[in-house]
């Protein structure tokens, strides 16, 4: 795994590498995720694509970085960063709110992006266009939106406020600490909440069609029966579900597996 910071507009964004003998496949993670949400599914890569996964621009390594914020900006992220790797037409994969940038770069480079896969995001989240996005976050997202004004004494505590939620407590990894220490500024998260809000904005109110193969999670977001999506909701989609999974462990433990095996099948 090698760090590269990634020269776009306003300075530098983050890029995590894991090399392999594959082409470059661009990943792109959740609302106030980063890059080390990739690491178990690069591991199951084994090297079979060369895995590039980002800092979105308002979060961990690339938190600095100014506005504009929003899906098109990010999309003029990844290609900056396929260009960086010398991929001239690469294929994208994003985690919730990431395959909405997925989605949403498809959308403004179609020269630049190849095949697209999504997980456990970019599709339509039915939400009423009139609802407050800081409503639409708390409901959607919750304890991951209201952790971001909190502030925290250490490290092992901001560990022990995710340890708490039964997503991630009941399937706790090393992977998933290191993700979530990458986020922690030593006071707090490093999430730009001026990001998150223009992002969701983006995201709930404006979604850009995703002609796109989606797997997605049973489980919510607190391991809740019911997640995201259900399959009365995916008619016209080209859906799998990914048994036994929730939206982070979909990506951060059992299904890590199943989502490498979909990627290394894009090249």
């Amino acid at each position: 795994m090698e760090e590269i910071d990634v020269p776009v507009a306003g300075g530098t964004l983050r890029a995590v590498s894991w090399p392999g003998a594959g082409p470059v496949v661009i990943a792109a993670h959740g609302i106030t995720a980063n890059a080390l949400s990739w690491s178990p599914v690069a591991r199951a890569l084994d090297g079979r694509v060369h895995l590039v996964a980002v800092d979105l621009r308002g979060r961990a390594f690339s938190a600095d970085l100014p506005g504009p914020f929003g899906m098109a900006a990010h999309a003029d992220d990844l290609v900056a960063v396929a260009s960086h790797f010398g991929a001239e037409k690469v294929p994208l994969v994003g985690h919730s709110m990431g395959a909405f940038v997925v989605a949403a770069t498809a959308f403004h480079h179609p020269d630049r992006v190849g095949p697209v896969l999504m997980i456990d995001g970019g599709v339509s989240l039915g939400v009423p266009l009139d609802v407050d996005v800081d409503v639409a976050l708390e409901a959607v997202i919750g304890p991951a939106m209201r952790r971001l004004s909190m502030t925290f004494a250490s490290a092992d505590e901001y560990v022990a406020y995710f340890r708490q939620n039964p997503a991630l407590g009941r399937y706790w990894s090393a992977d998933l600490e290191a993700y979530i220490l990458r986020d922690f500024t030593g006071t707090g998260s490093s999430c730009n909440v001026d990001a998150i809000r223009a992002d969701a904005t983006d995201m709930l109110r404006t979604p850009i069609p995703a002609p796109f193969p989606l797997l997605w999670a049973p489980r919510g977001l607190a391991d809740e029966d019911g997640g995201l999506y259900r399959a009365d909701r995916l008619d016209g989609v080209d859906a799998e579900l990914v048994p036994d999974v929730n939206h982070y462990t979909i990506l951060l433990g059992s299904g890590a597996s199943r989502v490498a095996d979909r990627i290394a099948a894009l090249v």
